[in-house]
């Protein structure tokens, strides 16, 4: 029986394991994932290798993405979201579930991070219409990962950066005492600080932020 394309994928990923490195990955992530251990150079040089002999997969996004997260592996999440990263030029408005369950399913911050910067990022900047219905819908939700996704969205957007929008996710979780969310309010921050400076410090200065927040928004900026 001939190996599907991810089978195939899998198999040249399992044919590198190395099992001391593979323990080494999973206690840096609390044992959440098992591993397979290859560190990133190998992954590279495996997916490059493959797209070169086989061509990008001929899947939609929500199939990539359920196929890879239904992997045991963490390595085939991080070859999930290197596909969507690949095939997000042809994304689509209803691909919007599948995204979210790449957050929601498997969740922790080594792939909910990427794919709140470039691909719900690119999901708002191309179907701007969402963008308040979304925030809303992240922001306010139980789960943590789509909170942190609403604070974490607008990395890389520089100056289209809406000012308003992270001033507001900010500001309903401010008080929030989860370290991700703690963390992911100064990270937002801090990269827009590079943008506008003069507006992180004044947010910061006006706005009762946990100390981990703060310290973290003003890490790069020199206050006189």
């Amino acid at each position: 029986m001939t190996m599907t394309y991810l089978e195939t994928l899998h198999e040249e990923i399992r044919s590198r394991q190395n099992p001391a490195d593979a323990v080494k990955m999973q206690s840096y992530m609390k044992n959440k994932f098992t591993f397979y251990g290859l560190k990133s150079p190998i992954m590279k040089e495996v997916m490059k290798n493959h797209v070169k002999m086989y061509g990008l997969p001929e899947m939609s996004i929500p199939e990539v993405t359920k196929k890879c997260w239904n992997y045991r592996e963490r390595e085939m999440q991080y070859m999930g979201m290197f596909f969507v990263d690949k095939l997000k030029k042809g994304m689509q408005e209803d691909d919007l579930k599948a995204l979210e369950n790449t957050i929601t399913e498997k969740s922790w911050w080594d792939t909910v991070d990427h794919i709140a910067k470039h691909h719900m990022g690119h999901y708002i900047q191309t179907f701007k219409h969402r963008e308040q219905e979304l925030v809303e819908k992240w922001i306010h939700s139980p789960n943590m990962w789509l909170n942190r996704t609403a604070i974490l969205y607008q990395l890389g957007y520089k100056k289209d950066t809406n000012e308003d929008i992270l001033k507001y996710v900010i500001e309903q979780h401010k008080e929030n005492k989860e370290f991700f969310i703690r963390k992911a309010i100064g990270w937002a921050l801090r990269e827009y600080a590079k943008t506008n400076p003069d507006f992180v410090i004044d947010f910061v200065n006006s706005t009762e932020l946990q100390p981990l927040s703060r310290k973290e928004a003003l890490k790069n900026i020199q206050l006189t």
